[in-house]
């Protein structure tokens, strides 16, 4: 190339195509020092220059910094420039694109220049430049190949490869490589909201969007908030249950590598909760300053409502009334202080005898070894089940092979994709089937602790105890009267069948009953697993 003086300024283009880049030898410190040098010997004044850190795939129009330096040939067409590049490659690495940005810079009659190649308008010239981009076009689809080749295998094996979701973070493994680990701290807050929404503790998620914009832990943005989208990703992702998939390369449903947050039972039921209708949100006025709303009704049958009155001197005062505009009683304040002492005083009656916990422990004692004996049972359903399930999938393989119609393939691949995620869950339930969640004296300690005195976990518990409470000891809401006290309650299965050793004076129907009366202690296992039922619901003794 002639060292004649060019009379033409120079701009220079730098582009790296991730942030690794920026840091090796080929980072856009070391190119635009090249491009310096190379503008300074060929006597050419650098004006301006531009970086770019993104690759677009071939198209220069993606990359913001040439579409900025297009735009300012634009503004300047009357100043003739050298365009610098590096290296061929950084003009681009797609033959198409590459003559389209040759034709925009001789639109504005912008020469390329390169320390490392030498552009020629020559047929010989045009012929060498398509053979170099189209070699550099073929290397970047071929390692974008490879990539997609590794990265997809390493799914297959039950590996995560893309970014970390909420919940959790990538270590280096000496032998996995990089492997994926739970963030304590969110992995915690990430858990609980799951697990609320798949009880119902979290009835629509924008609930759950709130639990998580309250977390101290959770990660947020500036505004302190977070997308509706993002709850929607945390539910219906099945990393958080322990599985890999990624439908876009037709990556089935598999067990990962990582440890996992919920169990994949509880993602299922979230699965076809949002696939069914919507819980009602709850009442924004449902707090802990009227705990009883909602439990109490007027005696027309409709629930009270509560509300803080103001009187003239700016005092709140707070309220229970009834907005039943056919009610008699319709608008008339109930004292909040009245109300709920009556309803306290009612929970101080519901006290055992001494005997009760002696007896309470020996039916929980009965019912735990009855629930052992059960939970090997379906134990060992559950590995028949599997065994079926690995037959049934056997044979739809061999249907494969056996048929010719691309329809009917696609149907039994379909048919195979789906068993072999009711294997999963199989394989799941089977692994701690016959594992008790919680040691005996652990489970039943808050049983215990419920019959012994209710009105102690009303006293000392939050909203959500107080709540518990309500639906524990009472089948159906609190009637109040006129009278100004509470009709006769209708007390939970657990309370009637103990009725006897609680100091609560109600009548009762006479212990023969109106059947002929059953000895043993069948009423007492009923008895316990109502208990039971109703103190851990919805959670499983055994899975």
């Amino acid at each position: 190339m002639s060292s004649k003086p060019i009379e033409r300024k120079a701009l220079i283009y730098c582009r790296v195509s991730d942030p690794k880049q920026k840091r090796d030898g080929h980072g856009l410190e070391s190119q635009q020092h090249r491009c310096f040098q190379f503008a300074a010997q060929h006597n050419m004044l650098v004006e301006r220059v531009f970086h770019d850190d993104v690759t677009g795939g071939g198209d220069f129009k993606k990359r913001p910094a040439m579409t900025e330096l297009l735009d300012y040939l634009k503004h300047n067409r009357h100043t003739k420039y050298a365009i610098v590049f590096d290296d061929i490659k950084r003009a681009s690495r797609d033959v198409y694109f590459y003559w389209a940005l040759i034709r925009e810079l001789e639109q504005y009659d912008a020469i390329p220049m390169s320390p490392n190649f030498v552009f020629e308008k020559t047929p010989e010239g045009r012929l060498q430049q398509s053979i170099t981009v189209a070699a550099g076009e073929y290397e970047r689809e071929s390692n974008a190949r490879q990539t997609l080749q590794k990265t997809k295998s390493r799914l297959e094996k039950g590996y995560h490869t893309f970014t970390a979701p909420a919940g959790y973070k990538y270590i280096k493994h000496k032998i996995e490589g990089k492997i994926l680990v739970k963030d304590e701290r969110i992995a915690l807050v990430v858990k609980e909201m799951i697990e609320g929404y798949a009880s119902g503790r979290f009835q629509t998620k924008q609930e759950a969007r709130f639990f998580l914009e309250a977390s101290v832990d959770f990660p947020k943005g500036k505004s302190g908030r977070i997308g509706n989208s993002q709850v929607d990703k945390i539910l219906t992702n099945p990393l958080y249950a322990g599985m890999i998939e990624y439908k876009p390369w037709d990556v089935s449903m598999r067990k990962g590598r990582h440890e996992s947050l919920i169990s994949y039972d509880t993602f299922c039921q979230i699965q076809d909760r949002l696939k069914g209708s919507a819980y009602a949100p709850t009442r924004k006025n449902i707090s802990e300053d009227f705990p009883l709303r909602g439990s109490v009704e007027c005696k027309c049958g409709r629930a009270l409502t509560a509300c803080w009155s103001k009187s003239r001197s700016g005092t709140l005062h707070p309220y229970y009334l009834c907005q039943n505009r056919k009610c008699e009683l319709k608008g008339k304040s109930i004292r909040r202080d009245l109300l709920e002492g009556a309803f306290e005083s009612m929970l101080r009656q519901l006290t055992p005898r001494h005997n009760l916990i002696t007896l309470a422990e020996k039916m929980f004692s009965k019912l735990w070894e009855h629930r052992e004996r059960s939970a090997q049972e379906h134990k060992s359903s559950l590995e028949k089940s599997m065994k079926k399930l690995d037959r049934e999938i056997e044979q739809y393989l061999d249907r494969i092979i056996d048929t010719q119609s691309s329809t009917v393939i696609k149907a039994l691949e379909k048919r195979i994709e789906q068993m072999e995620q009711r294997k999963l869950l199989l394989e799941e339930q089977f692994t701690n089937a016959g594992q008790p969640m919680k040691p005996v004296d652990e489970m039943y300690r808050t049983a215990l602790e419920f019959l012994s005195s209710p009105y102690k976990i009303w006293e000392n518990g939050g909203l959500a105890e107080k709540r518990a409470v309500l639906k524990l000891t009472l089948n159906q809401r609190l009637s109040w009267d006129e009278k100004g006290m509470y009709r006769t309650p209708n007390f939970s299965l657990p309370f009637k069948v103990l009725g006897d050793f609680f100091m609560y004076k109600r009548e009762m129907v006479p212990r023969g009953g109106i059947e002929p009366p059953t000895r043993g202690f069948s009423t007492l296992n009923a008895c316990a697993s109502n208990i039971l039922f109703l103190l851990h619901k919805p959670t499983k003794y055994f899975l």
